[in-house]
């Protein structure tokens, strides 16, 4: 993020699926910037999102909703051959890249299987429930880890993620797909309210100005076809919401 950034897309799924995916690449997104652990601070923040991504992925059919995406994304690209003026090389390259990250996901061990058993992580995840339990006479082996050299723990780290690659890879394919299946087009909500029809997409994007006098953000509720788009004032207290608001939006 920075100073220099005028718009902001924020991002809301539409079904389960598209929310534990997002969730996925979220914590995969922290996962890298934390990887470098040089202080039990860091490391904290590195177990506690690897904690977190074990969850959901325990949860439910993660892999074979993944697959099932990565076969119909395959399946829309043919039909996208019979187009006019169709870029077919880009399409056979992308039907490709899918195919090869389809079998790479299918044939690599349950995604959660590796970090889930290893003893640092296990050990590290039985005690963040605990206010202050990560300690280091709660976790001399931890204490005793993060003193060895760096690149013994950047060896492990690497190890880690280099196991959620397929799944990493898969997601990422699926999502840019699926953001890029919708264009923006101009909307304006009518005393910070606004709602539609989303006709069976995955995920609402919305694109936001950022004006400092007035600083606003939505709230969104949707689920499957319909959506509500509600405008509130970052400063609850004496912000206002303009009467009429201009954004943009895409149904992907």
């Amino acid at each position: 993020m920075s100073d220099a950034i005028s718009t902001i897309i924020f991002e809301h799924p539409l079904n389960e699926k598209m929310r534990s995916w997002l969730r996925i690449e979220s914590s995969l997104q922290q996962l890298e910037k934390q990887r470098h652990l040089d202080s039990q601070a860091s490391s904290l923040a590195f177990f506690r999102t690897i904690a977190e991504l074990i969850e959901i992925l325990e949860r439910g059919e993660v892999r074979s909703e993944l697959l099932k995406e990565l076969d119909r994304q395959q399946a829309k690209l043919k039909q996208w051959l019979g187009a006019p003026n169709a870029d077919t090389a880009m399409i056979h390259r992308l039907s490709t890249q899918l195919k090869e990250r389809s079998i790479a996901l299918s044939q690599a061990p349950r995604m959660s299987r590796l970090i889930k058993e290893d003893r640092i992580i296990s050990m590290v995840r039985q005690r963040l429930s605990i206010p202050g339990g990560c300690c280091s006479f709660d976790l001399p082996t931890l204490h005793l880890w993060l003193h060895l050299p760096q690149s013994t723990r950047d060896k492990s780290v690497s190890t880690w993620l280099d196991s959620l690659r397929p799944l990493k890879h898969a997601l990422e394919s699926i999502l840019e797909l699926i953001r890029h299946s919708a264009t923006f087009t101009v909307k304006s909500s009518h005393n910070g309210f606004y709602q539609g029809n989303a006709d069976d997409a995955d995920l609402l994007r919305l694109k936001l100005d950022i004006v400092p006098d007035t600083l606003v953000y939505p709230q969104i509720s949707g689920y499957k076809t319909r959506y509500a788009i509600r405008f509130l004032p970052m400063d609850s207290e004496q912000g206002v919401v303009p009467a009429h608001l201009s954004f943009e939006l895409a149904c992907c």
